[in-house]
């Protein structure tokens, strides 16, 4: 075997780290699904809100001797179904709702936390993430939980997709949009607990919004988004825990750090992209419907 060889195949003989590649792929395909209806709608803030906000269910369930997944699933679904009600009742815009709710469960779960001696290592892994740590167990809820997210969104693709490209349309049509939209949100709780155990609640949002956003600049149509953004999703993991290996990084961060440089490197690639298609249009040279 070549040393190039073996630089490729070193990181994944080891059992963790199979099992973090299965988990950071698995994520990410769900976060790519979801991601999508999140960079479409612009609900960014909304998926941050729900990861901080999942710490307070995290926290509870620990003191509480629970699973730590329900208590996070709990608290993420709680607040996304409390930030469209109150929203519509109190007459406030979304984001101040959010802003409200997202300081309050997070503070609720850090006071929770200060409360229980020798809590660093168990609880600060839901913070950073700590994908190298992932059991098998832990493994087969992300596999069963991811499965029936993107089951659902499946269920309802069209139904959803219609809800978000026309709300107003879509009401006239006799869709029930409001609970198509609480579903959205419940979907969105329910990934970002997924994604907690992976990646960590302070970086799943970019999981959610980074690949989604990065297949966005080179395509339009929804579906294919998704599929894109699903595939970015799995180059960034491996890539992501390639540098974790061999640069000694926390893995999460380095997954990361690899999506937003293929974000950023799409970015130059379409603006440079763009300017002889500008030019073309000026000088009045047609382009065929295929090339936009």
């Amino acid at each position: 075997m070549t040393a190039f060889g073996q630089l490729l195949l070193e990181p994944f003989q080891l059992a963790f780290m199979q099992r973090a590649l299965a988990a950071t792929v698995l994520v990410g395909l769900v976060c790519a699904v979801v991601g999508a209806f999140v960079v479409w709608k612009g609900l960014s803030f909304i998926g941050d809100a729900l990861a901080h906000a999942s710490f307070a269910g995290v926290a509870a369930a620990y003191v509480l001797g629970q699973s730590i997944y329900l208590g996070a699933a709990v608290a993420a679904v709680a607040t996304a179904l409390s930030i469209t009600f109150l929203s519509r009742r109190a007459r406030l815009s979304v984001d101040t709702v959010i802003g409200v709710l997202f300081a309050f469960a997070f503070s609720l779960g850090i006071v929770i936390m200060s409360r229980v001696r020798n809590y660093t290592g168990d609880l600060f892994g839901f913070i950073f993430g700590n994908v190298l740590g992932i059991g098998s167990s832990d493994l087969v809820v992300i596999a069963i939980s991811g499965s029936v997210i993107v089951g659902v969104v499946l269920l309802l693709y069209k139904e959803l997709f219609f809800v978000a490209f026309d709300p107003v349309m879509a009401e006239a049509s006799g869709l029930p949009v409001a609970a198509l939209q609480y579903s959205l949100l419940v979907l969105l709780g329910a990934t970002v607990v997924v994604a907690m155990q992976a990646i960590g609640i302070i970086l799943v949002v970019a999981m959610l919004v980074t690949p989604a956003a990065t297949a966005s600049m080179v395509t339009r149509r929804f579906h294919r988004i998704m599929l894109l953004g699903g595939a970015l999703s799995t180059v960034a993991s491996v890539a992501g825990l390639y540098l974790s290996y061999y640069a000694n990084v926390p893995s999460g961060a380095a997954i990361v750090l690899v999506s937003t440089a293929m974000f950023l490197a799409t970015l130059l690639v379409t603006n440079l992209g763009s300017r002889p298609r500008a030019a073309a249009a000026a000088a009045g040279v047609g382009l065929t419907a295929a090339e936009f």
